[in-house]
């Protein structure tokens, strides 16, 4: 034990469930050494980090949206009446929230 070239230990712990999907991976790379795929998992595996400030923005154009909506409905049930404008405005927002929605899909499409 004294001439090992990995010194270093960690301990991990599994729930059945987990340890199964492991096991299923480790046979589809015909490995039965956990330590040996766990090393190679855990040095050449990668990371997936995912960034939501885009999904974060759409969600904030949207809740702006449906906001004029309300404020549109409101006026229109006191007042008993709608303002063409008010329709007008409306779909240019409703257009422009549908094209950023659509760019912003495209762009993490292509990342």
């Amino acid at each position: 034990m004294a001439n090992r070239t990995r010194t270093v230990r960690k301990e991990l712990s599994f729930s059945d469930e987990e340890w199964n999907m492991i096991e299923q991976k480790m046979s589809q790379v015909n490995t039965e050494n956990f330590s040996m795929y766990a090393r190679k998992m855990c040095i050449d595996g990668y990371v997936i980090r995912r960034e939501f400030s885009e999904l974060k923005a759409l969600t904030k154009e949207l809740s702006n949206l449906a906001r004029n909506i309300n404020q549109i409905a409101l006026r229109a049930n006191e007042t008993r009446n709608i303002y063409e404008q008010d329709i007008k405005d409306l779909q240019q927002y409703y257009y422009n929230v549908k094209r950023a929605c659509t760019e912003r899909l495209v762009k993490m499409i292509e990342e």
